[in-house]
């Protein structure tokens, strides 16, 4: 059964990597970007490793996510051509 979970997570993180990629829009960009790393914090958890699974929701989903929302705000939310 956990196998199943890892699985299935594992599809939902490659689905949101590709999904943060391919968005022509920024803040959905950064939202799924935000999925993927959430989605990487459950595997690592269940696979055994709690302490790696806090560092990654705590570094990676919190504090890269709000640096990207926080230069999206200061740019203005509009990308230059």
């Amino acid at each position: 059964m956990e196998v199943l979970y890892q699985v299935l997570f594992g599809l939902l993180a490659l689905f949101a990597a590709v999904i943060s990629i391919e968005s022509k829009d920024i803040v959905r960009s950064i939202l799924y970007f935000l999925l993927f790393n959430v989605v990487i914090g459950v595997i690592i958890f269940l696979l055994g490793a709690p302490y790696v699974a806090i560092f990654q929701l705590l570094v990676y989903a919190g504090g890269v996510s709000v640096l990207f929302l926080a230069t999206l705000h200061t740019i203005g939310g509009k990308l230059k051509k």
